[in-house]
């Protein structure tokens, strides 16, 4: 991964391309096939996108339970990917923690599915 101190200086075109949306967890399960722990997860971006699939290696500090209903953020525009047999259709946001393993991308409070990050 780069940091902030050799990541390549881009221009808010370059950004305004990146379609981050909010969306809410409607399911989420233990995803066997995949080559590291993660869970499979079905998110509502509103009616504009719709419901979208995911694959999501953040079996560390969630669990299927507490996933569904919690609202996140997504990449949506880029192309899917093939993971196993699951084609994973947005790139769910998150950070690392000390361990390595990742900790979701938050929201302040809660706003309508598929809204656009400004």
């Amino acid at each position: 991964m780069t940091d902030a101190k050799s990541a390549a200086e881009i221009t808010f075109a370059d950004f305004e391309k990146v379609d981050i949306r909010t969306g809410t967890i409607v399911e989420a399960a233990v995803f066997p096939e995949a080559r590291k722990p993660a869970y499979k997860l079905l998110i509502d971006f509103g009616p504009e996108i719709g419901l979208k699939k995911s694959s999501a290696q953040i079996t560390v500090h969630y669990t299927p339970e507490t996933l569904v209903g919690r609202q996140i953020m997504a990449v949506v525009n880029f192309p899917p990917r093939q993971i196993g047999p699951v084609r994973s259709e947005v790139l769910t946001l998150g950070f690392t923690d000390d361990t390595g393993a990742i900790v979701l991308a938050a929201l302040e409070r809660p706003v309508a599915n598929g809204q656009k990050l400004m």
